[in-house]
């Protein structure tokens, strides 16, 4: 009963937890550890091994394709151009000479009759050897033997032969070469792999052509082992696999294209192997220095974990019972652990709920205010929304006034200039007529603006020039100007974003803007227009702004009438219609653009347009 109320304690099973927690991860995830490295080293090492493989490969290829060249160069020289055994002789010395990896050079005629041959004693006919024959029946004319031993030391060579046709197809002659395998082979057998590593050459059944051991070349056969299988194309189950020698092995395997040769490079592989294997080790013997102190550990960490919680629990009878001063008090030992976490989570909830009731009065105060924000911005906008109806309908009743002003101001019109035909005037009467006639012109301009500014004109959009714009405008002002003695500053920034616009539109909204300039300075001053690259707003980086500032020396304008600076028949002028404001913003927001005003009383005053430019990033200068 004891023993079974012993395993039943919560410190048991708190020691037990912790021993397989510290346990059961580091087995399973060591296991994983050494497979997934003996995954990875595998891959690596095939990897190095493809890619050695392929290196030789192409070494290969490429040198044979050179001797093939050789051969062929050889055989149209000799044969081709009808060369004596004298110069035959020469010239098949010097290219010996040059190459070094020639052992014989053999020159047969169409016949099979020896023309020249390098070696002392040779045959006289030549029909009878399998190079002549193949060459000859070859339809390309060429012939690349197996490697064989020859010379009294056992060299290993093979035999280049290249026949050379007359154009209509008739043999002129065959050329065969002894092309000596000792400097190719020795770059092939050399490998940077570790100490085990090896590059080794064999034909297709099996017979060693290159190998770092001499002894072995052309004797020995590995037909029968699973390195040959896995060169000849059979099924390879396991990356890893037995070699001629009995060693397990990775290795990779490549034709020598045009031959019957294959190239193996081959890693024994408790080398590629060793680092996974010692990882193995070392994870064997911290699992189990790792069980022997989790037992001894766990034991105290159990105890040391179960003690807090019975003065936590008696914490929450209190919080229960509503007693928030005895859940909230200090206890001794206070930790910075989980345990400690949890109880600061215990004390943190305490708290939370004796001041719910503050906090949702805080809340509701709050909503209240953002409430009231609300309110006041709705009020600004239904202010906004009865202003633009306002002004609605004062453009349309502008519009029927206009219109029923208009018809009797145009016949009045006419009327005088069929006065002006019909009768002489005296010089007086005259002058009294262009006074008449120029007050009629000015009430006509003054309608044709309520109705610009009642019907706005659809844009005629085109590509803007603002050098262009800015000049046709100042050619408007500046005879005004220099009567008035005042000072035209114009300045054009040379590289400004495309902008599409209704040129004449802007063209207007900008005389617009220099003649009211010019009406706030009777008495001279400095009048400025500027065209260059801006951002509407500080850190606008979206798209390009071209800026137009219009700026005066003038009174400045009064803090009060700038909010009403725009709307319709607002004027400070003791004449004037109160539109050209109105009609300049309608005009440049029709464009998507923006107009803003920066005035200093007594100071001067600056109307800046805004239109937005093509692109989405701003240009760098």
């Amino acid at each position: 009963m004891v023993g079974w109320s012993f395993f039943n304690r919560l410190q048991f099973r708190v020691a037990l937890v912790f021993v397989l927690v510290s346990t059961v991860p580091l087995a399973i995830v060591g296991s994983l550890a050494v497979r997934l490295a003996e995954q990875a080293i595998a891959a690596i090492v095939n990897n190095q091994l493809d890619n050695l493989a392929d290196e030789k490969q192409a070494l290969l290829e490429r040198w044979i394709g050179e001797r093939k060249a050789d051969v062929g160069v050889v055989a149209h020289t000799v044969i081709g151009e009808s060369l004596g055994p004298g110069q035959i002789a020469l010239y098949l010395k010097r290219v010996q000479e040059k190459y070094g990896v020639y052992g014989r050079f053999v020159v047969a005629g169409p016949d099979g009759r020896t023309i020249y041959d390098s070696l002392p004693g040779a045959k006289p006919d030549c029909r009878d050897e399998t190079w002549f024959q193949q060459a000859e029946a070859e339809a390309e004319g060429k012939y690349l033997s197996s490697v064989t031993a020859a010379g009294p030391e056992g060299e290993s060579v093979f035999l280049v032969a290249e026949a050379v046709r007359h154009s209509g197809g008739k043999l002129q002659g065959v050329v065969c070469a002894t092309v000596k395998t000792a400097a190719i082979l020795t770059r092939v057998l050399k490998v940077a792999l570790g100490e085990t590593g090896e590059s080794y050459l064999v034909d297709r059944e099996g017979t060693f052509l290159a190998h770092k051991q001499p002894e072995r070349i052309l004797r020995e056969n590995i037909a029968r082992t699973e390195s040959f299988v896995n060169i000849s194309g059979g099924e390879r189950p396991q990356p890893v696999y037995t070699d001629y020698r009995g060693i397990a092995v990775l290795g990779a395997s490549r034709p020598v294209p045009g031959t019957e040769w294959y190239v193996v490079v081959e890693q024994d592989r408790d080398e590629a192997f060793a680092d996974s294997d010692r990882m193995a080790r070392n994870i064997r013997i911290a699992l189990v220095a790792t069980v022997l102190v989790a037992i001894v550990l766990s034991w105290v960490s159990a105890s040391y974990v179960t003690a807090p919680i019975r003065a936590l629990s008696e914490a929450a009878h209190a919080l229960s019972r509503g007693d928030f001063e005895a859940a909230l008090a200090e206890r001794p030992g206070r930790r910075s652990d989980e345990i400690g976490a949890l109880e600061a989570a215990f004390r943190h909830m305490a708290g939370q709920l004796r001041h719910r009731q503050s906090e949702l009065q805080h809340q509701i105060g709050l909503t209240e205010e953002e409430l009231h924000r609300i309110e006041a911005k709705l009020q600004k906008t239904v202010e906004a929304a009865a202003r633009s109806e306002r002004l609605a309908a004062l453009g349309r009743l502008a519009a029927g006034v206009a219109h029923e002003i208009r018809t009797p101001l145009t016949s009045l019109k006419l009327y005088l200039q069929s006065i002006q035909e019909e009768v002489t005037l005296s010089a007086e009467q005259a002058e009294d007529f262009e006074v008449a006639m120029r007050q009629t012109r000015r009430m006509e301009a003054t309608i044709n603006h309520f109705l610009d500014f009642a019907r706005p004109r659809e844009p005629s959009m085109a590509e803007l020039d603002f050098a262009r714009l800015v000049d046709d405008a100042l050619v408007v002002v500046e005879p005004r100007a220099n009567q008035q003695e005042v000072r035209v500053e114009r300045s054009v920034a040379a590289r400004l974003p495309k902008v599409q616009g209704d040129a004449r539109q802007l063209g207007e909204a900008v005389v617009n803007l220099l003649v009211n300039a010019l009406e706030v300075m009777p008495e001279g001053g400095r009048l400025t227009i500027a065209v260059y690259e801006d951002r509407e707003e500080p850190g606008d980086r979206e798209r390009p702004w071209v800026r137009i500032d219009v700026g005066d020396t003038g009174p400045g304008i009064r803090p009060a009438d700038l909010d009403r600076l725009f709307e319709p028949f607002f004027t400070t002028k003791a004449s004037g219609s109160g539109l050209g404001l109105a009609i300049v913003q309608g005009v440049v927001e029709g464009h998507g653009g923006r107009v803003k005003v920066h005035t200093t009383p007594g100071a001067g005053t600056t109307f800046s347009i805004y239109l937005r430019g093509k692109g989405t990033r701003w240009p760098r200068s």
